[in-house]
Parts: C-alpha cells; sequence; structure tokens
C-alpha cells in the first residue's frame, strides 16, 4: 500500500491512541504507561521505510490482547477474539458516542 505521510500519521496516531485504551483499561496499565507502550508498539517510520505501516496489518485490539494475554489469547480467552464495543466506539466521532443513560 501506497501511503502519503498524512495518511500514515493518521493510523499511527489512531492504532496508538486504541492500543494504548486496551492496555489501560484491559491491560491495567497507568494512563502514561499505556501510552508508552501504544509508542514502543507502534513506531514512527519514515516514509522510505520499506515495510513502513505493516503493524497495521492487524489492529491494535490484536496486538495489546498479545502483549497482555500471550499467542494463546484467542484459545484461553475466546471472549477477547472480536474487540468489544467500547473499543469499537473509540472509532466513531464524538457526536456518535454519546450514549442514553444505562
Amino acid at each position: 500500500m501506497t501511503w502519503n505521510e498524512a495518511e500514515y500519521l493518521d493510523c499511527l496516531l489512531s492504532e496508538r491512541r486504541n492500543y494504548a485504551w486496551v492496555m489501560q483499561h484491559h491491560g491495567g496499565l497507568a494512563p502514561k504507561e499505556a501510552e508508552e507502550a501504544a509508542l514502543e508498539r507502534y513506531p514512527y517510520q519514515p516514509a522510505e521505510a520499506p515495510y513502513r505501516g505493516l503493524v497495521f496489518h492487524d489492529e491494535a485490539w490484536h496486538w495489546a490482547m498479545l502483549a497482555i494475554h500471550g499467542e494463546r489469547y484467542v484459545r484461553e480467552h475466546p471472549e477477547l477474539v472480536h474487540p468489544s464495543a467500547d473499543y469499537r466506539a473509540l472509532e466513531q466521532p464524538i457526536n456518535e458516542r454519546i450514549r442514553a443513560p444505562r
């Protein structure tokens, strides 16, 4: 895939945010630690990097679950195979995230 810089940065920042969210809400990391983990998992790659953006072939949920539960998370935690509704809501525009009280 050919990325222009703006598209790459948008995707990078989105995946970092999502990864940090999972690490905080499912991995028990403090916000600062979750942010640092996201930066480590999703480092900036220059445009000339041969496999720039390859990390995006799986979404942040998957990478975070691997970090938290290991390679067998799919078998040992089948309830975590699919991202939660709260995780999916991260991708919605702010005006669509406002929900009626439960």
